[in-house]
């Protein structure tokens, strides 16, 4: 997950990722290495964050998570 320290979209994604039982999370901060962030912009095409990964799938930012959440399709693809 590409992230800030001050984000609270940042927050609540990660939030809800612990909630779900997500022990190991890489959080790439992308205000403390800005080449990072040039990173996520291309891996992404967006420049907010967060940017969340499942393994390779992009789901991406927090509003994204909550949907696949409320849609049921967080745990499938936590799960695989």
């Amino acid at each position: 997950m590409y992230a800030t320290e001050t984000c609270p979209y940042c927050r609540r994604a990660e939030r809800l990722l612990r909630a779900k039982g997500v022990t190991e999370l890489e959080k790439i901060r992308v205000d403390l290495e800005p080449a990072r962030r040039r990173e996520m912009m291309q891996r992404s095409g967006r420049h907010t964050v967060p940017q969340i990964w499942i393994g390779e799938v992009h789901v991406g930012g927090c509003d994204d998570l909550h949907a696949l959440e409320a849609a049921g399709r967080l745990d499938p693809l936590l799960a695989a």
